[in-house]
């Protein structure tokens, strides 16, 4: 089992930063792929990002790619977005999630998942 805790969500104005956290505890911590993804009101859980289990290997969403890093520390344990020039439409919940297999743009391919932390944007 890995339990995951996000961290660092919040309200912001358009053009400002975040940075989030999503601690694992439990199994090997590096042994997962990593990724984060994030769900609005009425829509379906999409895909920001991915970080393979070194973090050698990244992956973005075309509407984040420029605005949103991903990086891990495997001897924290931690995963981090940074989200930086936020806009509106990136208002959701984000979540992280591991994946033993690696990384992967579909959400079914996520063995572990965080409870999620609530991203606002004002305009």
């Amino acid at each position: 089992q890995v339990q995951l805790v996000e961290s660092g969500g919040g309200l912001v104005q358009a053009g400002g930063s975040l940075r989030l956290s999503c601690a694992a505890s439990g199994r090997t911590f590096s042994d997962y792929g990593m990724g984060w993804f994030r769900q609005a009101p009425g829509k379906e859980r999409d895909l920001v990002g991915t970080i393979s289990r070194r973090g050698t290997t990244t992956y973005y969403t075309d509407s984040v790619k420029g605005r949103f890093t991903i990086s891990r520390d495997n001897a924290k344990n931690t995963v981090y977005l940074q989200m930086n020039s936020l806009k509106p439409e990136d208002t959701a919940v984000y979540y992280c999630a591991a994946n033993q297999g690696g990384t992967s743009r579909y959400p079914s391919q996520y063995d572990y998942w965080g409870q999620g932390t609530q991203v606002t944007v004002s305009s």
